[in-house]
């Protein structure tokens, strides 16, 4: 039987960038994932910062190719909305060892959020080796992430917050790094006004940094 959170690694390590976003509704976000499939990226989070994130998981679940997860989960009541909405993965931007025991008995692949080398030590005393960097630009980018990658050599990083199009390629080339979290692709503005085009653009852009 195959093991789910080996393949979410396997597939953020081939497609390098997790694009994070934030949807008004299901169209919204349907007519977003399918742009960003057609440009290349076939995984999305929605992120559980509106009051239609689970039913924008809802809707993406069931199209073909797309892997569908939720983020900025902070409670277990929003992982159990997540995993009733049929997400395949979660992250979330702080370390909560109540929703990493309510993923594992649920079978939900995670990746909690850490900022400090303390919070990666606890994240790997939790049996946790891939997590969300966050807020990566803000904690020094690159440089931090060479910085305590070395201490921490079986961690591997997805780094969220503040990265665009100019800086993914610095993250990508460090071993330590699957893939980044990226809102760049995926604007607000861009999807409140329908230029869903650009969206494709700029996921073909993304999907080739990450090559």
């Amino acid at each position: 039987m195959s093991d789910p959170t080996e393949e979410l690694l396997e597939l953020l390590g081939q497609v390098r960038v997790l694009p994070v976003t934030t949807v008004d509704d299901a169209d919204q976000a349907e007519a977003t994932a399918r742009a960003l499939l057609a440009g290349g990226l076939s995984c999305i989070e929605i992120v559980f910062r509106s009051n239609g994130a689970a039913g924008a998981i809802e809707r993406l679940a069931s199209i073909d190719g797309l892997v569908v997860g939720a983020g900025t989960l902070l409670t277990v009541a929003q992982v159990l909305s997540a995993i009733d909405a049929g997400a395949r993965f979660a992250l979330s931007p702080a370390l909560d060892e109540n929703i990493i025991v309510a993923c594992r008995e649920h079978g939900l692949p995670f990746i909690p959020g850490v900022a400090t080398p303390s919070e990666i030590q606890r994240a790997r005393s939790l049996g946790m080796r891939v997590l969300k960097l966050f807020p990566a630009a803000e904690l020094g980018g690159p440089a931090y992430i060479n910085a305590v990658s070395p201490l921490f050599p079986d961690v591997r990083f997805v780094p969220t917050g503040g990265i665009n199009a100019e800086t993914a390629a610095s993250y990508f080339a460090l071993p330590a790094v699957l893939a980044c979290g990226g809102s760049w692709l995926v604007k607000p503005e861009l999807l409140r006004t329908g230029r869903f085009d650009e969206v494709e653009r700029l996921a073909r852009e993304a999907a080739r940094l990450g090559e």
